[in-house]
């Protein structure tokens, strides 16, 4: 909960509030995938580095007959220069309950091929088409993900193309947030002749979809969950439409604290 808290404002709440065994399923998988994404968003990592360790863990995850000592040997030449997060991964594989833990590894091992894959590309972005590929490599699969959770916890069952939307919307809404960041370090996540008023109704569209995807599950702890980052995506993208940047402190308390 600590590694939660401190690298993730918008899950750490929702997380916190799970219940048990959920908890720690939706924490394990979390941090797994919080693990690669500092790996593939490392700005002092050089690229063939960044592919050879994501493939690297794609690979020990498919074919190592133990998992945690293939990463560990994997990541731990670099362990100066990789975040805790990232260095801990063989930690967070072994806190997720074992009877959905072959799920959690499969999409890490995904994600992570799926992340080398684009920055092997440079993460070009030419087209819709390229950006709903991307959104889906680093944010559609947490979708998937968690309606794989869902069902294992209680039975919820879920829509899994509103799943990748609810993923999507909020890695959306993450580019907008980033733009400039993104820029400075000579990434462009917008297709080609887009502005922000096309990645708007881009992140809109999805997280519509979004909404009808929490609207739509049962009662219980899996639309609990979403309603948070859900309503924290929505409030940051006002914010954006009108020229600021990302919610206050005391913005997210107070949407948080109606939910």
């Amino acid at each position: 909960m600590t590694m939660l808290q401190q690298t993730s404002r918008t899950f750490f709440i929702p997380i916190s509030r799970l219940e048990q065994g959920l908890k720690e399923a939706v924490g394990a998988a979390y941090l797994c995938m919080r693990a690669i994404d500092e790996i593939e968003d490392h700005e002092q990592i050089p690229d063939h580095l960044k592919t050879e360790l994501l493939y690297g863990v794609h690979d020990t995850i498919k074919a190592s007959p133990s998992v945690s000592d293939g990463i560990k040997n994997l990541l731990a030449p670099h362990k100066d220069i990789l975040p805790a997060v990232s260095l801990r991964l063989p930690e967070w594989m072994q806190l997720c309950p074992s009877s959905i833990m072959e799920t959690v590894n499969h999409y890490t091992a995904k994600m992570s091929k799926l992340m080398a894959d684009w920055v092997g590309k440079k993460w070009t972005i030419r087209t819709e088409e390229d950006l709903d590929g991307y959104t889906y490599s680093v944010a559609g699969l947490v979708g998937e993900m968690l309606s794989d959770l869902w069902m294992w916890y209680d039975k919820t069952d879920s829509d899994r193309e509103k799943a990748v939307a609810f993923g999507r919307g909020l890695q959306a809404v993450n580019i907008l947030r980033n733009r400039k960041e993104d820029l400075e370090r000579g990434v462009d996540f917008f297709p080609d002749g887009w502005g922000m008023k096309e990645m708007l109704a881009y992140t809109r569209r999805n997280l519509k979809l979004a909404d009808e995807y929490t609207k739509e599950l049962k009662k219980g702890p899996a639309k609990d969950f979403c309603k948070i980052p859900l309503a924290l995506a929505h409030a940051t993208v006002k914010i954006i439409s009108i020229g600021g940047n990302k919610l206050t402190r005391d913005m997210v308390l107070k949407i948080v604290n109606k939910m």
